[in-house]
């Protein structure tokens, strides 16, 4: 397929803060329809109102948790409805791990990996047979740079929605569907907050703008390149994490966190 690619329908998951709803106000620009999903029933239909106004789309909500698989279901539902097809789907829906791996309470990791992990391969094999059978539509995960650093159970997480995006972009390869991984760094929202984060010790060059980080990965998406790491400082570090040797990127990452407790 030669044609434009972010055309069409777009299903957002966290589309309304963040990058989801950075997401969904540059497609909803490029004159996508749009369906959001998020938790918080009241905040969709105020999102979805404010988005209708601004740029004169369809705004469907679904209102679902992603960490429970039953929720999940019913986005796998709206994903695979051939009467309304979706043409875009942002796998973004996420949250902070704070939680040090060697404690006698997994919950929290458990529920992220529901969240990050089941839900993006669920919803993910949805989007993608369909998109497939229908020839044409484009995928993007939201993984993240601290993928390649051993910082605890988000960064793994974030590795593996890295790894499987490349793997399904290559099961995809030739369909007509184009595969993402959005690799942001440090990006203002309220993300961090949310997860009890600390962010002062990080230097204001390294914060990203929400909607900077997303005009990049639809540039990239556009130009089908499998990875999008917005900014150049952004692509040094982790072409560096990536690259060097694993023993220094512990070693450096180790320095990092010990700055931070």
């Amino acid at each position: 397929m030669t044609g434009p690619l972010l055309t069409g329908r777009a299903l957002i998951t966290g589309g309304t803060s963040g990058i989801g709803l950075a997401f969904a106000r540059a497609l909803a620009a490029r004159g996508c329809d749009l369906v959001l999903v998020a938790r918080d029933e009241d905040r969709l239909k105020s999102t979805a109102d404010e988005l209708c106004q601004r740029f004169g789309v369809d705004v469907e909500v679904l209102t679902a948790d992603l960490a429970d698989r039953a929720q999940v279901d019913t986005v796998v539902a709206r994903l695979t409805d051939t009467g309304a097809p979706v043409e875009v789907f942002v796998n973004n829906a996420g949250k902070g791990v704070h939680s040090r791996l060697a404690t006698d309470d997994t919950s929290e990791h458990e529920h992220a990996i529901d969240l990050m992990i089941t839900a993006v391969v669920v919803l993910g094999a949805a989007a993608a047979r369909t998109m497939r059978d229908r020839g044409h539509g484009v995928i993007v995960n939201v993984s993240s740079v601290a993928g390649f650093n051993p910082q605890g159970g988000y960064s793994a997480i974030k590795s593996f929605v890295r790894t499987y995006s490349e793997s399904l972009s290559l099961e995809l390869a030739g369909t007509g569907v184009q595969v993402t991984a959005l690799l942001p760094g440090w990006v203002r929202t309220e993300f961090h907050e949310r997860a009890g984060i600390r962010t002062s010790s990080i230097p204001s060059s390294l914060w990203l703008d929400a909607d900077r980080v997303v005009a990049d990965c639809l540039a990239d998406v556009e130009k089908r390149r499998v990875r999008s790491v917005p900014s150049a400082r952004f692509k040094v570090l982790a072409l560096l994490a990536e690259h060097a040797p694993r023993a220094a990127v512990r070693k450096v990452t180790a320095r990092l966190l010990s700055g931070r407790r």
